[in-house]
């Protein structure tokens, strides 16, 4: 992760908000503070962090409010910073649009990985110009999505799992090979992050998610791009 990145840090605790602005400054990145969720979004208009750490438990708006509200018109990668641990949380936060979620308490250097996991996939340049299947269609110089000409919105993390499935259309990608291409290794066993940004990809790209027309689930190995067009579930 390159330094002079701008962060974003969301927690009502003081002492949490204390030792991540010294370990992130430390690291050479500026670090801007929010003690809610309001000011979190004022923050990021103001200051237009290139990352978010965002808390779960704020004392006005819920994280993930604060998520679904920021994804309604800004692509910055969310880390999720919360004591809550049980996967339904997990599953809802990312479902909102966070990019990653680590559970309290966490160690500094696990914290710093995922955050450049997180910045690699947003700056990520990869080659190759118009990617087309069917109505669905990738301009990877300008990361613009589009299905039947309309635009969509798609979180770094959806984009680079639907680019990697573009880029093998008609392929089987398994799910150790997606998660280790857009988390990094240390992700194979989270089958959880992929289920869900599949399901969100689907509500964004397909006429009836619960007929895909693109993305089909190959049970027990992982997912392929249609090329045929045809629905299957």
């Amino acid at each position: 992760m390159e330094t002079g990145q701008r962060v974003l840090v969301v927690d009502d605790e003081t002492s949490i908000r204390r030792y991540l602005r010294a370990a992130l400054t430390a690291q050479g990145h500026t670090v801007y503070e929010a003690a809610n969720g309001q000011e979190a979004l004022n923050a990021v208009i103001a200051n237009r962090p290139d990352i978010i750490i965002l808390d779960l438990g704020l004392p006005d708006i819920d994280g993930i409010e604060v998520t679904r509200q920021l994804r309604e018109w800004s692509q910055t990668p969310i880390i999720i910073l919360s004591v809550r641990e049980a996967e339904q949380d997990k599953i809802a936060a990312l479902d909102a649009g966070a990019d990653d979620y680590l559970s309290k308490p966490f160690s500094t250097g696990e914290l710093m990985a995922r955050m450049r996991v997180a910045l690699r996939r947003l700056s990520s340049k990869p080659d190759g110009p118009i990617l087309q299947v069917g109505g669905l269609q990738m301009d990877i110089s300008r990361r613009v999505v589009t299905v039947d000409e309309n635009p969509i919105s798609l979180t770094p993390t959806e984009y680079d799992i639907l680019r990697l499935l573009m880029q093998n259309a008609g392929k089987v990608i398994t799910h150790h090979h997606l998660l280790r291409q857009v988390w990094g290794t240390a992700y194979e066993s989270e089958m959880h992050i992929l289920r869900v940004n599949i399901s969100n990809l689907r509500r964004k790209i397909e006429p009836d998610p619960a007929r895909p027309t693109y993305i089909h689930t190959e049970p027990g190995v992982g997912y392929r791009l249609r090329t045929d067009q045809g629905k299957e579930t």
